[in-house]
């Protein structure tokens, strides 16, 4: 029985990608709009491993790893004004002065199980430290302890041991396609080299607890 359960997962049809402009003309479909807040940095761990840019998740109340953001009900309003009030209450008053436009955009997928819903993905590179201040005042928000358990941020060095880092980051139950949607940040904006990607990948499926 339990073959038969883990077959039926498996057929499950994938989220498939869709443009902006069309996923809005779809009839019945939610929208959820994330964000990938990110931020260079000259820091190296224990003075010698570069860390060369901070990428912050939030662990949910669900104890997964996701984006900020949430749903939108683009019948009132934009999907980035809509992403910037859900920011708002899970990351607290720092990130007001943070604009989310349409330049910021970078992918849609569609999916129909286990609800019809779009997901929308954005990154945005902000000044440490204005990526520091939003860290630190995550804490006012509304949203904090609540739906967030707080922020995380994503290694994205693999240390020498070849488990340490971003492969075992990987390992980590993560909500929806946000781990798709983070492999797919590391690749456009071009944060790690390929071959880099696929070793801790392949790292990661090798990890056993």
């Amino acid at each position: 029985m339990a073959d038969q359960n883990v077959s039926s997962r498996d057929d499950r049809p994938r989220p498939r990608n869709i443009s902006r402009a069309e996923s809005l003309h779809l009839e019945g479909y939610k929208h959820a709009c994330h964000v990938l807040l990110h931020a260079p940095t000259p820091a190296k761990l224990f003075d010698r491993v570069p860390i060369r840019h901070v990428l912050l998740m939030m662990m949910r109340f669900d104890g997964r790893f996701g984006f900020p953001g949430g749903f939108v009900d683009t019948r009132d309003m934009s999907l980035e004004s809509g992403l910037c009030r859900e920011l708002l209450e899970e990351l607290g008053p720092a990130i007001s002065t943070v604009d989310i436009t349409e330049k910021d955009y970078r992918s849609s997928q569609v999916r129909e199980h286990p609800q019809k819903c779009v997901t929308h993905f954005y990154t945005k590179e902000l000044k440490l430290d204005d990526l520091e201040r939003v860290e630190l005042e995550s804490g006012l928000a509304k949203d904090h302890g609540l739906e967030v358990m707080g922020l995380v941020r994503v290694p994205l060095y693999t240390l020498r041991d070849g488990v340490g880092g971003l492969p075992a980051f990987l390992c980590n139950n993560f909500i929806g396609n946000s781990k798709s949607q983070l492999l797919y940040a590391l690749r456009t904006l071009r944060l790690l080299r390929e071959d880099q990607i696929q070793e801790a990948i392949r790292a990661s499926q090798n990890i056993q607890y």
